[in-house]
């Protein structure tokens, strides 16, 4: 009787999965029929499967080209996170200094205001200001510097044990060398943490890089898939197979990414680089 309980229990947890990845197999299925169909119907499909749908996109959008601007735009914004979050999180969580709550108190009301009502400002100051259209720069600047990031550092510099900076500063080293060699050792977990959250805004963005790039060569993924379903799908033997098909290679990169470090991910020991 005792076993009823994890049956139940296990049976709920996979009846959730099945629900949780039912759209991404609907998803993939779609991309590979011949012909549209979007009842339910169409997750169960009787013909055979067929790659034409990826093959039309590809002859209408440079997935490649557009895949390697939504990478170099992506990579850049990680960059910016992980050098100025790690060390913004260490100022703010290590360091004394006047002022610093009232910064930190500022880096939290920021998270609370929406992207949108920046916009025409940021777009002033990028677009005409330093005449960065239509390149890579523009479209990193705005997201290089993530709130979310410093403080999901300032938490784990936190959970640090003061007696490891405190023997560091003994010995004689500086901040940047206890940054670099005590600090960040210590802290993959946030590292990854940081890496993985901030990876879905700028891989997924759509607006921003619209507003900045008119050169359809410089455009990333999630532009590139807009503008092919507002002026070509409709002209596709099958725009629905089509548009999936788009949606899964824009997918495929996230998925892979949380698939390969969800060990990392979900890890938050960090006692194992303390000993005695």
């Amino acid at each position: 009787m005792r076993r009823w309980p994890t049956v139940v229990r296990y049976f709920l947890l996979f009846l959730g999965a099945l629900i949780f990845l039912f759209p991404f197999y609907y998803m993939l299925i779609g991309s590979l029929q011949s012909s549209p169909d979007t009842s339910v119907k169409g997750a169960f499909p009787t013909s055979g499967l067929t790659l034409d749908n990826y093959q039309d996109i590809n002859s209408r959008v440079d997935l490649l080209g557009s895949l390697v601007n939504s990478g170099i735009f992506t990579g850049g914004v990680l960059l910016g996170t992980v050098v100025f979050g790690t060390v913004a999180g260490y100022a703010l969580a290590r360091l004394q200094w006047r002022g610093r709550g009232v910064l930190f108190a500022l880096v939290l009301l920021v998270q609370v205001i929406p992207f949108q009502l920046l916009l025409i400002p940021l777009y002033v100051l990028i677009v005409r200001g330093y005449g960065l259209a239509d390149n890579y720069l523009g479209m990193i600047l705005p997201f290089a510097i993530n709130t979310t990031a410093v403080f999901i550092f300032r938490q784990f510099f936190l959970q640090l044990p003061d007696d490891l900076f405190a023997a560091a500063r003994l010995d004689g080293a500086s901040e940047l060398r206890i940054l670099r060699s005590v600090a960040l050792p210590l802290v993959r977990p946030a590292l990854l943490t940081a890496v993985l959250l901030t990876f879905i805004g700028p891989w997924n963005e759509f607006l921003w890089p619209f507003l900045v790039t008119k050169d359809a060569d410089m455009q990333p993924l999630a532009v590139s898939l807009a503008n092919y379903i507002s002026n070509v799908s409709s002209r596709a033997s099958n725009p629905f197979g089509a548009i999936l098909a788009g949606a899964c290679v824009l997918a495929a990169p996230a998925v892979a990414l949380f698939v390969a470090f969800q060990r990392q991910f979900i890890s938050t020991d960090i006692g194992s680089g303390v000993k005695g």
